[in-house]
């Protein structure tokens, strides 16, 4: 739940009382990784000193072959380049040809342009199949890291060079990569007080856009299922905000049941078996968990205040969320079951939107303080508040699958009480507070949820 939909739901309650999500399957072939733990590089280091690596184009033995490796080689640059944590070298630097390096690699053509790393492939296309062949180097011992195969349907090279960046990017600093992922979001069209919003998903690096619901009635806070392929969100269909399920294999919507009041804020459980709600009931709203087999509901807070924005930590044991029980909004974590709920916020200001890391070693929040918000992090504990970023208008992290990097979205301000020049952007940033950038999208983009590593 954003702030500002979460202070809408608060008046409303005191003055009433996204290849089609598919799974690609590609087979891996030959795996074997060759290297010693020297290879890994710290990603500390790396942060001030990115791992320089060569990324020529794949060989091809025709012309669609190369040029499928040509886009293979440079979705992978760029998702290495946009990490923050490798420096992709000058290609006009190369001396070895990307053909002569994919048959053996002349290591000291890369040594000389100061490449510690190498990439080197072949493409093979047999009617509407692609193999590639991906070999990873580390050069100056020069020595194989990593050897595999992909087969897979020819329209889907990119998802072949998302996979390959992610073994790039496990094999070199020893963490998950997050490359082969999908954010799903709520894009944003009009003037700010007549927006339009509805469902919208892309590849992580913005590419394959595509529209899942069609914008008749308001969609938020979208939130995926541990397998990927459905999404739980927030939907205002006949004026009834109410928790609907999108199942992206079918495009099928459903109401997750008739409940008192409002539901909002969905998320998941970690076993992917129910889902954590808020409803409003009178004039309060309290977290409730519903199992998705039998659709029954359970109370898991109670009082006055409104409860709102629960999420699970990755073990299933522990629910944080934000609540005003205490006069203003603050986080709170409980255990899974309601009970033994402990305060964890207590800096200056207001603090909503938690979510848990996958990790489970931080929790990402929004806070504004003095007029300005803010996304941090702070352990579960509430200990090691940082904050990443500050700005006019923010709110809503999300995390990377490997808990690395996280997303969100960033407001302008209106020049004009009708939102005149006003936009919302989405951006991400390393949990370390580096490396932030836009992430480019048709429209207007808010509410960004990233999906666990794809199956």
């Amino acid at each position: 739940m954003t702030w500002k939909d979460e202070a809408a739901i608060r008046q409303l309650s005191r003055r009433a009382a996204i290849f089609g999500g598919a799974a690609l399957g590609l087979p891996l072939i030959g795996a074997r990784a060759t290297f010693a733990q020297s290879s890994v590089v710290d990603i500390t280091k790396a942060r001030t000193d990115p791992i320089p690596i060569a990324v020529p184009n794949f060989a091809g033995g025709s012309d669609e072959a190369q040029r499928l490796g040509q886009n293979i080689a440079g979705v992978i640059q760029t998702n290495l380049r946009n990490s923050g944590l490798f420096r992709p070298v000058d290609r006009a630097a190369y001396i070895q040809t990307a053909e002569a390096a994919a048959q053996t690699p002349r290591f000291q053509d890369w040594r000389v342009i100061g490449a510690q790393a190498l990439t080197t492939g072949r493409a093979e296309v047999s009617g509407d199949r692609l193999r590639v062949e991906f070999r990873l180097w580390d050069v100056l011992p020069e020595t194989q890291i990593q050897g595999t195969a992909f087969t897979a349907p020819a329209g889907n090279w990119r998802r072949i060079a998302h996979l390959i960046s992610d073994v790039i990017y496990e094999r070199l600093l020893g963490e998950k990569g997050y490359f082969d992922t999908r954010v799903v979001y709520v894009a944003e069209t009009g003037p700010r007080d007549r927006r339009t919003r509805r469902l919208a998903i892309m590849d992580q690096d913005g590419e394959n856009q595509r529209y899942l619901t069609d914008g008749s009635f308001a969609a938020l806070t979208p939130r995926f299922h541990p397998n990927a392929q459905q999404i739980a969100f927030m939907s205002y269909a006949r004026n009834e905000p109410r928790v609907y399920l999108f199942n992206l294999d079918s495009g099928r919507q459903e109401v997750l049941g008739t409940f008192q009041g409002m539901t909002l804020s969905p998320r998941f459980s970690p076993d992917g078996r129910s889902v954590v709600l808020s409803s409003t009931r009178g004039n309060d709203a309290n977290i409730y968990v519903v199992d998705l087999g039998s659709r029954r509901e359970r109370q898991l807070t109670s009082g006055g205040g409104l409860d709102v924005s629960p999420c699970y930590s990755p073990d299933g044991s522990q629910i944080v969320f934000n609540s005003d029980r205490g006069g203003d909004q603050q986080l709170y974590v409980m255990d899974a079951g309601g009970g033994g709920v402990r305060r964890i916020s207590f800096g200056r200001g207001r603090y909503a939107t938690p979510v848990w890391s996958p990790r489970g070693d931080l929790i990402a929040f929004t806070r504004i303080s003095g007029g300005q918000f803010a996304i941090g992090v702070m352990r579960p504990d509430g200990s090691g508040e940082r904050i990443l970023s500050e700005g006019w208008g923010m709110e809503g992290p999300t995390f990377a699958p490997n808990g690395r990097v996280m997303m969100y979205f960033r407001e302008t301000p209106a020049r004009d009480a009708r939102g005149s020049g006003f936009s919302s952007r989405l951006s991400s940033i390393d949990i370390a507070g580096f490396n932030e950038r836009q992430i480019v999208t048709p429209t207007d983009a808010s509410d960004p949820a990233w999906s666990p590593l794809l199956a």
